[in-house]
């Protein structure tokens, strides 16, 4: 027997969501022909069979949670092991070591959540209940779930109803954020840029895009990787924009590479086109990586400013909010001009208050030019 282990899909993620089998146990299959469908925390993603054989058994069901490594399908085959296909592995080997080890930063696999530590009692007690022994905690201090666990959970999903365990995009970007909170020393600093001579038909993120672009020239340490274990920066050449895409799965954040050297209607296409992948759930991985610096367009939607969170290991976001006019004071006198609120977080364990000041002059500087 060999089992076809869920392969590392291109961008290190610890693990996938089953969102649908297109083979069951019992069938003869070919090589290359779908096999499953995944959902991970860049894209859907269609996983084919490894080579001839008949199914044996699948590891896992719908929505079950399987980590990089741990076993989809066994198959029975006369072929010779090949070691290896385009996306994963064929092992001949017993499935209990692949599902005991711990990946840091994923989620429980499904097959490891089914090993809740409590009582048969207890067990009973949630059935009885309707109560998901694997979305609980035992109390702090304690080893095992217990009867007054599952009492308060059944209390709460009979009086707010039942919660969700967040997945895939959500699940990551709960995730990020944590990892942000405990990592980055986050300083906000806020400023308007008076963009009432703008042409009506400006392209307000391409724009955005330039200056942002423009400001890293003049403030290097902002569009840079920071690593917090070994206080290392690492300086970047090329600026490489993360754009905050907000959906109904959760936040992406696709990446427009190199925006120094690329012209705006180019970089304008290539957006729209991740956009569109994103919508319809197969944007690459790639293309959701390597971000220097991130932009938050968040006035799209509403609100003024906002202290954007960073995502390590970059050093910095910038936050736009909506455009408003206001009576401001120019030249003496009292004039009213279209005002662009911006925000810009940045991590002042990689640089200073001066650079971060610095870097908020030129992005305004930029954007004030007609």
């Amino acid at each position: 027997m060999k089992y076809f282990k869920l392969p590392d899909l291109g961008e290190g993620l610890p693990e996938a969501e089953i969102v649908q089998w297109h083979i069951k146990a019992g069938d003869t299959v070919k090589a290359d022909q779908l096999m499953v469908e995944v959902e991970t925390a860049k894209a859907i993603v269609e996983i084919p069979c490894p080579q001839d054989g008949k199914v044996v058994a699948l590891f896992g069901e719908t929505g079950d949670i399987i980590h990089t490594g741990e076993p989809l399908v066994e198959f029975k085959s006369d072929q010779q092991d090949d070691g290896g296909t385009v996306v994963g592995q064929l092992k001949t080997a017993e499935v209990g070591s692949a599902t005991d080890h711990f990946i840091i930063g994923a989620a429980p696999s499904s097959q490891q959540a089914h090993h809740v530590k409590s009582t048969p009692a207890v067990r009973a007690l949630a059935k009885h209940l309707n109560v998901d022994l694997e979305q609980l905690t035992p109390a702090p201090g304690k080893q095992m779930i217990n009867a007054d666990d599952v009492e308060k959970a059944a209390k709460l999903q009979q009086t707010h109803g039942e919660a969700h365990v967040l997945k895939g995009v959500r699940r990551t970007m709960a995730k990020a954020m944590a990892l942000s909170h405990a990592q980055v020393v986050p300083v906000t600093l806020m400023e308007d840029a008076d963009i009432n001579d703008w042409s009506p038909d400006t392209d307000l993120t391409m724009r955005l895009i330039q200056a942002i672009s423009k400001a890293c020239k003049k403030s290097p340490n902002l569009n840079a990787w920071f690593d917090g274990n070994t206080l290392s920066l690492r300086l970047l050449n090329e600026v490489n924009i993360g754009i905050a895409v907000d959906s109904d799965e959760g936040l992406f954040v696709p990446v427009l590479n190199n925006v120094g050297k690329r012209p705006l209607k180019e970089l304008r296409e290539g957006l729209d086109q991740m956009r569109a992948d994103i919508k319809k759930r197969s944007i690459p991985p790639a293309q959701m990586q390597g971000a220097t610096i991130t932009l938050s367009n968040f006035g799209t939607i509403a609100g003024r400013y906002a202290n954007p969170v960073i995502v390590p290991p970059q050093v910095a976001i910038i936050g736009c909010g909506v455009a408003r006019d206001e009576v401001v004071a120019r030249n003496g006198e009292m004039e009213i001009r279209k005002i662009l609120p911006l925000s810009l977080t940045f991590d002042h364990r990689a640089a200073t208050g001066g650079e971060a000041a610095r870097f908020m002059a030129a992005l305004i500087e930029d954007l004030q030019s007609a």
